[in-house]
């Protein structure tokens, strides 16, 4: 850890383990269980903490709280974790908890995600690679966020949310069950609006498969299916369109594991 990348002003433990071109702002705190990556950015009046491990090249703007305990009432001081990966922004004021033991005890940030202000991110969440959070956007504790997910502004997660891979949760979303991949919508309680295809379009996805999924949307939300039955007709369409099977998969297996149901439209 290289002294002049520290301001003199900032609290670094001298247990904390920093890369020697970390640099740490005017009056943040480093806590004594705190890892952090080559090329990480600290700005100024940040506080990292907790048993907290980051990855290389994350900027943590401004005024953000990153590794507090949990807050849930059952925490008894237990050493739970945080993970977060590389290529992250953090930006002011956003709050990232640890886990606790009645999950799996750590809270995980995967790589390349996009966090912006007033964001709350509770103990046990689990959000995947390329997630973009807006503003005020607010997760209770369990909630999970697939890859490229795009959460928008001001939304609410109920605990225990799962979002599948490439979803897009419009502005003011109050989100209370799971919402399958692929899916846009939003509102209050979210309906589901249909397929992000332009989203899809951007990352890759073929027409083909862009299709198909289209139509398992059609078999899920348009055709008066049961969840089962519109899976069993999904694998029916995996074989009759081997093209899009793939990006067929992470909808059937979302399903198959959703804990807390469905959204519905």
């Amino acid at each position: 850890m290289s002294a002049e990348r520290i301001h003199p002003t900032a609290i670094v433990s001298p247990s904390a383990k920093l890369a020697e071109d970390v640099s740490v702002g005017a009056y943040s705190i480093i806590g004594d269980h705190v890892s952090i990556g080559s090329g990480t950015v600290v700005g100024p009046h940040c506080i990292i903490d907790g048993h907290t491990t980051i990855g290389r090249n994350n900027t943590f703007y401004r005024f953000c709280s990153v590794g507090g305990m949990p807050q849930d009432k059952k925490y008894a001081g237990e050493p739970t974790r945080l993970e977060i990966g590389d290529g992250n922004m953090i930006r002011e004021y956003v709050t990232i908890n640890t886990g606790t033991i009645q999950d799996v005890g750590i809270t995980r940030m995967g790589n390349d995600n996009w966090i912006m202000a007033y964001v709350h991110i509770a103990h046990d969440c689990q959000l995947g690679d390329h997630v973009i959070i807006a503003n005020s956007v607010q997760l209770a504790g369990h909630v999970q966020l697939g890859d490229w997910a795009i959460i928008g502004g001001l939304s609410g997660f109920h605990q225990f949310v799962k979002v599948g891979a490439h979803a897009m949760i419009g502005g003011t979303s109050s989100v209370r069950q799971d919402v399958p991949p692929y899916l846009i919508g939003a509102g209050d309680p979210f309906r589901p609006a249909g397929i992000n295809s332009e989203g899809l379009s951007r990352r890759g996805f073929s027409q083909e498969s862009v299709s198909a999924l289209k139509e398992a949307y059609k078999l899920l939300y348009r055709r008066g299916l049961g969840v089962e039955e519109a899976v069993e007709q999904m694998q029916q369409l995996q074989q009759d369109r081997p093209d899009a099977h793939d990006a067929l998969e992470p909808m059937i297996r979302f399903l198959q594991a959703s804990g807390r149901g469905i959204v519905r439209s």
